[in-house]
């Protein structure tokens, strides 16, 4: 703001009357405007402003603040907050190297096993309830209640997952075996991939890219995962010929103890606690990074052997091929359902996670619990790493994106 737009805060009494120094423009400025707009108006005076001899146009009123146009007040929303200090500025900005870490903890995952195997399936949904309490600390109930009231764009989630997934996942599939004459059971591990809930790191990527998405795509994320106990054990004998049934209680608990319970946690704190949650918010970024990581190189680290198998290579470009569809389809279909909206280009990212990524390693766990050849897994264990690197590669993409419209 200009020296001549800031409000002079210099209030004093002169002969029993207080008088107060307003900003206006450097130009010249009809004293009847402030007679129509302060009915105390006593008159104008010029003052020195101490920059090179520039004089200063003032008005002298009787009045306070209240009695003047809206325009005449300070608008301190306005001007750009102050900068932090650079440790500050590097806490809030971890968020910007997010694809970077995600690919070096993969390759760390590859060259040294070790530095993830620690991190356990134990470990793995506290992990992401962290992430999801982050987006509680900053969310509100209403961006909550907003979510509910878009039915379509849930619904059209749902096809994401449910429809559109699992019809890539058999296109795949068949396709392994035709084209590539790979065994059955990789095809399998491909299908049975598709068949499965949301991630929720699509959650925390949807986040980082349209914040105010990020309660929509957790309640997709949470309706898909809460129907999972239905849906998979459904498509997986529709594809695969063979009825994989899911555990209804420990489906139920982990909504609760991955995204319930740290959300409810999360909004609490920020409505009841803000001081809390003001101390604490410039940490979350840098700690939600060293989780991503974790979650992506763990998988990865402990089914390195099955990902570096003879056909690891030919499935790595299946599965590729299958999650670039899958975030393409997301995003394009999307598009021409909800295009005359004013946020369509925030719903498309939101609907195009939605659909490319899934709980791949929901998808591990029933290959290694219902099939006895361990070639079913290969797929998960690679869609695992595969669809975190590129859900997060589009979330620098799109930023960047958005960065560049802003300017």
């Amino acid at each position: 703001m200009s020296s001549h737009g800031k409000l002079l805060h210099h209030r004093h009494h002169f002969h029993g009357h207080r008088r107060e120094y307003l900003p206006v423009k450097p130009t010249g400025v009809p004293a009847f405007y402030f007679r129509r707009n302060c009915s105390h108006f006593s008159g104008l005076r010029l003052r020195n402003s101490g920059f090179g001899g520039i004089s200063r146009l003032l008005l002298i009123s009787k009045c306070g603040p209240d009695n003047l146009s809206p325009e005449w007040h300070p608008n301190h929303a306005s001007e750009p907050p102050k900068e932090g200090t650079s440790l500050m500025t590097v806490l809030k900005g971890a968020n910007s190297f997010l694809p970077q870490v995600v690919l070096a903890s993969t390759v760390l995952a590859l060259v040294y096993p070790p530095s993830f195997t620690w991190f356990t399936n134990r470990y793995y949904a506290p992990a992401l309830g962290f992430l999801m309490f982050a987006v509680g600390v900053n969310s509100s109930e209403k961006d909550f209640l907003e979510a509910f009231r878009r039915p379509a764009a849930i619904f059209a989630g749902y096809i994401g997952q449910f429809v559109v997934k699992p019809l890539l996942g058999y296109l795949f599939g068949t396709v392994s075996m035709t084209i590539f004459g790979l065994p059955t059971s990789l095809a399998a591990g491909i299908m049975l991939t598709s068949c499965v809930s949301g991630a929720q790191l699509s959650n925390y990527a949807t986040f980082l890219t349209d914040p105010q998405m990020a309660p929509l795509s957790i309640v997709m994320t949470s309706l898909s995962t809460a129907t999972a106990v239905f849906v998979t054990p459904f498509l997986s004998l529709l594809l695969i010929g063979k009825k994989l049934p899911v555990d209804v209680k420990g489906m139920v608990s982990n909504i609760l103890q991955i995204v319930v319970t740290p959300i409810a946690t999360g909004l609490l704190l920020n409505r009841f606690f803000p001081k809390i949650c003001n101390a604490i918010r410039p940490l979350l970024p840098l700690l939600s990074v060293f989780v991503t990581a974790l979650c992506v190189g763990a998988p990865l680290a402990i089914n390195v052997e099955a990902v570096m198998s003879p056909s690891g290579i030919s499935v790595l470009l299946l599965v590729i091929a299958f999650h670039l569809s899958a975030f393409i389809a997301g995003f394009t279909l999307t598009g021409l359902v909800f295009h005359d909206l004013p946020d369509a280009k925030a719903l498309q990212r939101t609907l195009s996670y939605e659909t490319g990524m899934q709980s791949s390693l929901l998808a591990l766990a029933l290959a290694n619990r219902f099939f006895q050849d361990p070639l079913v897994s290969i797929p998960p264990a690679i869609s695992t790493v595969i669809m975190s690197l590129m859900g997060f590669s589009l979330v620098m993409l799109w930023a960047r994106r958005k960065e560049t419209a802003v300017q």
